[in-house]
C-alpha cells in the first residue's frame, strides 16, 4: 500500500515540474518567468539573437514575442490552436528533459559508458541529508501513525499545489515545518 502512494506522489511532482517547465507560471497562466505573457519561459540567447551576430539589440528583444508566436503558429493562420500550443509545449519540455538527461549522465556516469547503472545513481539522502522520501512521507502522514491514507495524500497534494501557485506563503511550509 505504501509503494503506490509514494509512486503517485512522485508522479505528481513530475507532472507539476513538467507544467512549470512548459511555461505555466506561479499564477497558473502561460506566463513563464519574467518575460511577459507573449514570451513564455525564458528564451536562450541564441534564439533571441535573431541575426546570429553574437549580441542582442533592443529590437531583437522586442521582436522575440512575435517571433515565438510565429514559430508556434505552424499553419500561419494568425492564431494558436490547442494542437499548436501542445506541440510547442511538448517540444519545449522534450528539449529541457534532454538537456537534464545529458547533464545527469555527465555528472553521474562514473564508468564513462554513456549509461547510468543503478549503482551510479545518487542514493536517497546522499547529497541532501535526510531521505527525500522520508520527508515527503512525514509531510503526508498528518496523524503520524506511520501510514498515509488517501485523505492525507490528497490534502498534502493540494497543499503542494497551493505552494507552487504562491498561495500559503508565510503560513509555514507544511504540517511538520518542511
Amino acid at each position: 500500500m505504501k509503494t503506490p502512494l509514494l509512486l503517485a506522489a512522485i508522479a505528481a511532482g513530475f507532472v507539476a515540474t513538467g507544467a512549470d517547465a512548459a511555461g505555466f507560471g506561479r499564477d497558473g497562466g502561460a506566463m513563464g518567468r519574467g518575460m511577459g505573457p507573449q514570451m513564455g519561459p525564458m528564451m536562450d540567447f541564441a534564439t533571441l539573437d535573431a541575426n546570429g551576430d553574437g549580441s542582442l539589440t533592443l529590437e531583437e528583444l522586442q521582436a522575440a514575442p512575435a517571433n515565438r508566436f510565429a514559430a508556434q503558429d505552424t499553419n500561419g493562420d494568425g492564431a494558436l490552436s490547442a494542437d499548436e500550443l501542445t506541440a510547442a509545449m511538448v517540444a519545449e519540455i522534450t528539449a529541457r528533459a534532454e538537456d537534464r538527461v545529458n547533464r545527469m549522465i555527465g555528472e553521474f556516469d562514473e564508468n564513462g559508458d554513456g549509461l547510468l547503472q543503478a549503482e551510479e545513481l545518487p542514493q536517497p539522502g546522499g547529497r541532501m541529508g535526510r531521505d527525500p522520501f522520508e520527508r515527503m512521507f512525514s509531510h503526508m502522514d498528518a496523524d503520524e501513525d506511520g501510514l498515509v491514507t488517501a485523505e492525507e495524500f490528497e490534502t498534502a497534494m493540494a497543499e503542494m499545489g497551493e505552494r507552487r501557485q504562491g498561495r500559503g506563503r508565510g503560513e509555514g511550509r507544511g504540517r511538520h515545518g518542511n
